[in-house]
């Protein structure tokens, strides 16, 4: 016996004892009317059905039915949204991340169907693969930020991510020298061709790409200032000249109290203009850091030699981006205030400078603990 239809929308088929409910969505973007049909064994299951669907969809809690699944959304995501407005670095951070991880073990989810108990059990496998809590924490917000567009896409009515506990992050242990160690770096890197790139790390705490990004048109030595205004670094093995990694690292830093650091810049200047009247296509890009035919080093490079050189002097291992630190820490012992460190070192905020270095503000922290105490065993006697 044929299906009949015995209200709006809901039919019953007598030889099957069925109620069939047709959900009507509305129209996709080629213009096609969407609707979906679901059985049940009850006339009042259908009913009941039916009016909840109703129901979220006049408070637009319904998105279309589609088929895009995980991977293919990502794929989308990154052509649309990432590529065109995040840099060559970020893409390929997120490009790595989904190609061998996400794709793998979500991918063929149909996006509408997946579960926080899918995106939960996915950061466990990571987990058991080896990866940090760090690492997956970057996969989570990558999902999060990915799902939320599809959300404001109305491609999906909720974020599953919302709802799941994100992985934990890890406080990252950062090695930096004291200040004897960075006197005792600087005497022993004296002379040498990457010398200039060791002491704009420790004394103005640049970041390696900032130091390969340097030009000579941003160094005024006349006035004694650098402006940090390019990078240069290293994307899938391949070298690129880009803008500062944020607006905040564009800054303009003062040395014209560093005669160490001015009259080496200074030399290196001059004999780059020498070089250059012998050979009018040495170094075309004016970059501050080259080669001795004018070749600009490369990011890699720079940072290998670095770890390298440190051993091979018997000092304590640190990396380049460990002068940096180092930079921090110095400015911390010399109790200049955390905004100054913010600005000199180019983060947004001084939260992020909080976050980075809680290790060397945390002493701090213990030096106003310990004069408390102090205080309060003299009975606050000349302490007012």
């Amino acid at each position: 016996m044929s299906r009949k239809r015995i209200e709006n929308n809901i039919a019953y088929d007598e030889g099957k004892r069925k109620y069939y409910v047709t959900f009507h969505y509305g129209i996709d973007v080629n213009g096609k009317r969407v609707k979906k049909t679901k059985t049940y064994d009850t006339h009042v299951a259908a009913a009941e059905a039916l009016r909840i669907f109703e129901m979220k969809k006049r408070r637009s809690e319904i998105t279309i039915p589609t088929e895009l699944t995980v991977g293919m959304w990502l794929d989308r995501w990154l052509d649309d949204v990432v590529r065109p407005n995040r840099a060559r670095s970020t893409v390929y951070g997120y490009e790595n991340i989904i190609k061998n991880h996400i794709k793998p073990v979500l991918g063929k989810v149909i996006l509408q169907e997946l579960t926080p108990q899918q995106i939960q059990s996915y950061y466990v496998d990571m987990r058991g693969l080896g990866l940090s809590s760090n690492t997956v924490h970057k996969h989570h917000q990558l999902l999060f930020t990915a799902l939320d567009c599809a959300v404001r896409q109305e491609v999906l009515h909720r974020n599953p991510v919302r709802r799941v506990e994100a992985p934990a992050k890890a406080a990252p242990q950062h090695s930096f020298y004291n200040t004897e160690q960075m006197h005792a770096l600087f005497a022993a890197v004296h002379g040498m061709p990457l010398e200039p790139a060791v002491k704009l790390a420790g004394y103005l705490g640049l970041r390696r790409s900032e130091i390969c990004g340097l030009k000579w048109e941003n160094v005024d030595l006349e006035h004694g200032v650098i402006s940090i205004c390019a990078a240069r670094t290293t994307v899938g093995g391949v070298t690129i000249n880009k803008g500062p990694k944020t607006t905040s690292s564009m800054r303009t830093l003062g040395i014209s109290g560093l005669a160490d650091l001015e009259d080496m810049l200074r030399s290196m200047k001059a004999e780059q203009a020498l070089k250059r009247e012998k050979k009018p296509n040495y170094n075309p890009d004016n970059f501050v850091l080259v080669h001795a035919n004018g070749q600009p080093y490369a990011p890699d490079y720079v940072s290998g030699w670095f770890t390298k050189f440190v051993a091979e002097q018997g000092l304590p291992h640190l990396t380049l981006h460990g002068l940096r630190h180092s930079f921090a820490s110095a400015a911390n012992e010399l109790h200049i205030p955390m905004f100054k460190i913010s600005k000199a070192l180019g983060h947004s905020n001084t939260s992020v400078t909080s976050q980075v270095y809680t290790h060397l503000f945390d002493d701090t922290q213990n030096e106003v603990l310990s004069q408390v105490a102090s205080a309060i065993e003299c009975g606050g006697r000349g302490s007012r």
